[in-house]
């Protein structure tokens, strides 16, 4: 995937961040906005294009083991399973090799939840009833500190496929809620999607967030109808999508050429009758402890009679729990399911515009983890992330993905061992798009999340190949500049409680090349080519390193220029 054109920008210095007057740093800044990428086009219009034409499922097809890891390889893949490459965490992924590393990950339990650690740190009294207080403070917590790293990236990849948003949760206790539903991500995520679907559904948050908790049976004398709105997201988002699918992703079309709708308005009307009479297991004002727990139905707010889920008829002697479980089992046994949310799972940790035999063989897995067993989410990733075009980096125009840039914030984070001295992470939300990063943790916009999987950026030659690239609906003039302007500070400074340790890379800064160089590796995971390591290092060679404040001004230069340039935003 190629960047278009860079934007004309204003890079506007902060001139606390770096030491002030120093001509290297000028230069460096400068250099910076010069490498900055992703412009144009972000604020354009959402078009799902069409995948490509039906191909043969193969089988799936892990990588050959390679005779000897590089570094470079160790980072490029440490860069897709989590989000950082340490220097131990490089030479452990070459000692192990992918798989084992990946089973190790597999097997670590889930570290403190965010709702135990909200509640133990003060946010779970009636003070904060009514905001979302610690919220941010958890998920950043989190994404930069806990060991499992693996589990870390998934979640946040489910988190922004079955969207709960803090801009659309309107209840009390508001912020345990959003804290219970990623604890909830976190002990699913590698378990079986039809267990995760159970419960992002019965979740309050999710049950808040799309109409369901509370969702009343129709009533003719007032003329009172099903709330459609998680029917209808449950399908189109979160399941099966718009369009039947072949194994490969590509859109199944009628004699005319037309794709084929999986669905029609009747079964989203069919849909929201059984999703009816779901509302809190209890509830209280001073004790939170219930948003913990499913959602519970209640007989008399359930609609009656006879109903059906897409084909699948559900009898009318089923109560509310035995018509959800229908449901669920048919969405989960839907063909659709393994070439939709598996494409999307590429997306999110490898490839943003990924071949159709990469999603059928992806798919194939989804189907049967070489067990029987259909759903499967931990063998899913494990194939995600050892298939032959996750380990072999591609030059070709559309392959890689757009770093989102809160994924570069906590690359960026875990790179240099950020710390909470008073264990408050009170980075905050860095939704802004002008002065922060344009992104934040279960701050997504709408339920459409951040960017739309089949986004095509308009008037690029990513849109005349019609590449996706969901990542760049996020990309225009003001985030390139605020993501350079937040980054140059968070570098120097940290944010809030949240400090950098440079102590690695200072022992290098007095080796403009060698440092660049390292950083290159662990950052761009071999992707940062040669030409572009000598120009920040011929740059960063122009600040002086005799003293500790002109070696720090090294090494963080050098972080913003790599951190700035196309071929480390887009990760290949």
């Amino acid at each position: 995937m190629r960047p278009p054109p860079l934007p004309e920008i204003e890079f506007v210095e902060t001139p606390s961040a770096f030491e002030a007057g120093t001509p290297g740093l000028a230069a460096a800044a400068a250099a910076a906005a010069l490498l900055a990428a992703c412009g144009g086009g972000g604020s354009g219009g959402d078009t799902a294009a069409p995948i490509g034409p039906a191909a043969p499922a193969p089988s799936p097809t892990p990588a050959p083991a390679p005779a000897t890891i590089l570094d470079a390889d160790a980072a490029r893949f440490l860069a897709q399973a989590g989000f950082s490459a340490s220097s131990a965490d490089i030479a452990t992924v070459k000692a192990k090799g992918y798989a084992a590393w990946l089973d190790a990950q597999f097997a670590m339990p889930v570290s403190d939840g965010h709702f135990d650690w909200m509640t133990a740190n003060g946010y779970a009294t009636v003070d904060h009833r009514n905001d979302f207080g610690g919220v941010d403070n958890t998920l950043w917590r989190k994404l930069l500190s806990a060991p499992d790293t693996l589990r870390q990236r998934v979640v946040l990849a489910l988190s922004e496929i079955f969207v709960v948003s803090m801009n659309g949760v309107p209840v009390s206790w508001r912020g345990m809620a959003i804290a219970a539903y990623v604890d909830m991500l976190e002990q699913r995520a590698f378990g079986s999607y039809r267990d995760l679907l159970e419960g992002v559904t019965l979740s309050c948050g999710m049950g808040v967030y799309l109409n369901m908790r509370g969702n009343l049976k129709e009533d003719t004398k007032t003329g009172r109808l099903p709330d459609e709105n998680y029917a209808r997201e449950v399908m189109q988002l979160m399941s099966i999508g718009l369009v039947q699918l072949n194994a490969d992703g590509s859109a199944k079309v009628d004699a005319s050429g037309k794709a084929l709708e999986t669905y029609n308005q009747a079964n989203i009307t069919d849909l929201a009758r059984v999703l009816t009479g779901w509302d809190f297991d209890g509830s209280s004002a001073t004790d939170p402890a219930f948003m913990k727990k499913p959602m519970v139905n209640t007989a008399s707010k359930f609609s009656t009679g006879a109903k059906k889920v897409l084909n699948v008829d559900i009898p009318a002697t089923a109560d509310g729990p035995g018509a959800l479980k229908i449901v669920l089992d048919t969405l989960a046994a839907h063909a659709n399911v393994g070439p939709f949310i598996g494409r999307q799972l590429i997306q999110r940790l490898v490839a943003s515009n990924p071949s159709a035999a990469y999603v059928a063989r992806i798919a194939a897995v989804w189907a049967d983890n070489g067990s029987g067993v259909r759903g499967d989410l931990k063998a899913v990733i494990k194939a995600i992330l050892l298939d032959t075009e996750a380990r072999t980096a591609s030059t070709a125009p559309g392959s890689g993905r757009l770093r989102e840039p809160m994924q570069r914030f906590i690359q960026w984070g875990r790179s240099f061992g950020v710390k909470s001295p008073n264990n408050l992470w009170n980075i905050g939300d860095t939704s802004n798009p002008a002065t922060r990063l344009g992104q934040s943790p279960m701050r997504s916009p709408s339920v459409f999340n951040f960017f739309r999987p089949g986004y095509v950026p308009p008037g690029a030659q990513l849109a005349a190949n019609g590449v996706t690239a969901p990542e760049f609906q996020l990309c225009n003039e003001s985030t390139v500049a605020g993501y350079l302007n937040y980054m140059q500070t968070v570098i120097a400074s940290g944010t809030g409680d949240v400090k950098p340790a440079y102590t690695a890379e200072l022992a290098l800064a007095t080796d403009a090349a060698a440092l660049v160089a390292d950083l290159a590796l662990r950052l761009g995971g071999g992707g940062i080519s040669s030409a572009t390591q000598s120009a920040i290092a011929t740059a960063v060679a122009t600040i002086s390193a005799t003293t500790d404040a002109g070696k720090l001004n090294r090494v963080q230069a050098s972080i913003l220029m790599l951190m700035a340039c196309p071929e480390y935003q887009v990760q290949k």
